[in-house]
Order: structure tokens, then sequence, then C-alpha cells
């Protein structure tokens, strides 16, 4: 019995740690051959022996279990070595099918105390290193189209959060790229369809490295898997990566702690038409300000009711 993702080549960016890499395990797991990308060269461990990395780590640790996997050191962020490692993955397995985006960096801060090199670092790891790989692969797929005459495949998940969804007001610049990703997404999703590419979302939650100081007030179970371990993520990226998601396409979707939520579309709350060619002070003070008054206090667009989602 095959794989569900046999013969297909993978890269997701991030993976030397925490989700990136229980997401490269799982997409080689399934069958996939993977480029780990993680930023950062080789060094010393703690110990001061000499360490590989963890993109080559985890690389070998999918070589040692029969898999197919080397690693990427490059940055995502920059626009020619997230290039490169589209090259990478076409020059070593032939073909790009499948492109996870997960990395990303944390500088939280409240919006009157951010710094511009704060604001723009989380911005350009996010937002434009998932624009950056995207770009390329899309490129890959569609020249493979055009050269095969129709749809081939491809499939792009992406990373956003619930801190987009909910708004986390100590986090603007992060809210502010997760957000964006979503845009990029369903833009991405339409754009590629025709070329047999699909492009969702996910929206995490998990403990890891970049996550410690977020969820350090929940405690890990003594007994059983931590309801935070990014293995609950990582079996929905390889789902949405592989043939039986084919339908599924610029979708956002929440998981963690054995749970997925699929989140619907914005909907209209409300619609006004002026009176007369186009509106005034005084009648969209009589429209809109009794409308919010009866809305709770404190609501928003955001959608705060999604951290208290659970597996029930």
């Amino acid at each position: 019995m095959s794989l569900p993702l046999e013969g297909l080549a993978a890269i997701v960016t991030g993976a030397g740690r925490g989700l990136g890499r229980a997401e490269a395990l799982e997409l080689a797991r399934l069958g996939a051959a993977v480029v780990v990308n993680d930023y950062g060269q080789p060094g010393r461990d703690g110990s001061g022996e000499a360490s590989a990395g963890p993109a080559e780590e985890v690389a070998a640790e999918i070589r040692a279990t029969g898999g197919t996997a080397l690693a990427h050191t490059g940055d995502v962020g920059d626009f020619q070595q997230a290039g490169a490692l589209v090259e990478l993955a076409v020059a070593e397995f032939g073909k790009l099918d499948i492109l996870v985006n997960n990395a990303g960096i944390l500088r939280d801060r409240m919006v009157f105390s951010m710094t511009e090199e704060e604001w723009d670092s989380v911005i350009r790891v996010h937002l434009k290193g998932h624009f950056n790989t995207i770009r390329f692969a899309a490129a890959h797929w569609r020249e493979r189209s055009k050269a095969a005459g129709g749809p081939v495949y491809g499939r792009i998940v992406n990373t956003s959060s619930e801190a987009f969804l909910a708004g986390s007001a100590g986090q603007p610049n992060y809210a502010a790229a997760k957000g964006a990703i979503v845009g990029l997404t369903t833009s991405t999703a339409l754009a590629l369809a025709k070329y047999g590419v699909t492009a969702n979302a996910i929206c995490p939650r998990a403990r890891t490295r970049m996550t410690e100081d977020v969820f350090a007030g929940l405690a890990q179970p003594e007994d059983g898997l931590d309801p935070l371990a990014p293995e609950h993520v990582a079996p929905l990226v390889g789902y949405l990566a592989s043939p039986a998601a084919a339908r599924i396409n610029g979708r956002l979707i929440v998981v963690h702690g054995g749970m997925v939520a699929l989140v619907e579309r914005p909907r209209i709350d409300a619609k006004f038409d002026s009176k007369q060619e186009t509106f005034t002070y005084d009648e969209l003070d009589a429209l809109l300000t009794p409308h919010y008054a009866e809305r709770p206090a404190g609501e928003t667009f955001g959608a705060a009711e999604v951290l208290g989602l659970k597996r029930g």
C-alpha cells in the first residue's frame, strides 16, 4: 500500500525545531522527500561539541528512518535565498510539490512601545518570508503546468495565528503579519487554482521555543501528550498536503490539542443605503451610532472566542 505523499517533494521552512520539525517529520512519514529549512549555520551545542545545526539534525532524523531529506540553512526573508531554497528542491528531487511556510520570530511589545526594528523584523520573516517562497514555488508550478498542458500537483500550507483572529494587544507586529498571510493565502489560492495548486492557512497553537514565554503559565501534563504539543498540528499539515485535500483551497483552519476548527469567511453584519446621492454626517450618525450602541461593549472585528476552543 502506497503512502499518501509518496513520490512528492516538499519544503518546510523553520523546520529545525518545534512546529516545523514536527511537520517535516510528518510529511516524511507520509512518504514525501523533504527539504528541511532552518536559518543558521552549523556550530556547537551546549557541551561545546560540534553540531550539524537544527536543519541537518532533522534531515538526518528523517534519513535514519528510511526517508529522504536534506537541509537548507538560508534565510527565507531574503528574496534570493528563498529562490535558492526552491531551486534546491527542484534540483535534488526533480520538482517541488508541497510548500509549508512555518518560519517565524516573535518581538512582542505594546504598540506604543514597539521599535521600528521590532516591527520590520517580524513582518520580514513572517510575511515577506511567506511571499518569497510562494513567489518562486508558484513560478515553478506555472512553468510545469505550461509544459504539461494542464494542471500539475501543488500544495501550499501557510501559517497564520489566532493572534490575528482574536487580536493580541501585545503583538501588533505579529498579528498584522499573520492577518496579512491570510490575505496572501486567499489571493494565491485564486491565482494558482488553474494550475492545480491549492493554498490554505492554519492557525496552530503549540508550545515551541518561540512561544515558551506565551505558554509559560500552562503546565505540561505528567502523563500523555501535551495538549500544546506540535504533534497535534502536524497531521493536519500532512493532510492538506495530500491528494485527498484537493477540494480544500483558500481556507483557514485552527488546529491544536486534538481539535480542528474550520473558520468561516466573514459575513456582512448590516448594510445601510443613503437616502440621497451620498451620505451626510448626520445620516451616518443616525444610522451607525444606534447600531453600535446595541452591540456588546468591547466587541471588535476580532473573534476572541476562538481562544476558548478546545477538544470537547
